[in-house]
């Protein structure tokens, strides 16, 4: 099941800070659905890329969002000219 952006962006800063705390050299680091031991710095590297790759599709989809929703103002202001009040587009 895929998380969506903002919750892997959240979990991975999780993972970030629960890094920082531990003594440990080596950490169980999972990469698909097995579990290895690897060095703490390439597990930090690897944390930081996958924050990186993360919010940039977030600041992707946000933007998608935000053109998508003016397309829909733009559509409901077009429709409610048309039908006035005999149509109902509001959400509940």
């Amino acid at each position: 099941m895929a998380l969506f952006p903002q919750e892997t962006n959240d979990n991975l800063e999780d993972a970030s800070n629960e890094l920082i705390l531990t003594d440990e050299e080596v950490v169980r680091f999972q990469i698909g659905e097995v579990f290895a031991h690897v060095p703490k710095e390439e597990v930090e590297s690897r944390i930081e890329q996958m924050k990186e790759a993360t919010s940039k599709n977030l600041e992707k989809l946000e933007g998608e969002k935000d053109s998508i929703l003016a397309q829909m103002a733009e559509l409901k202001k077009i429709l409610y000219g048309k039908f006035n009040d005999s149509i109902n587009l509001e959400e509940d």
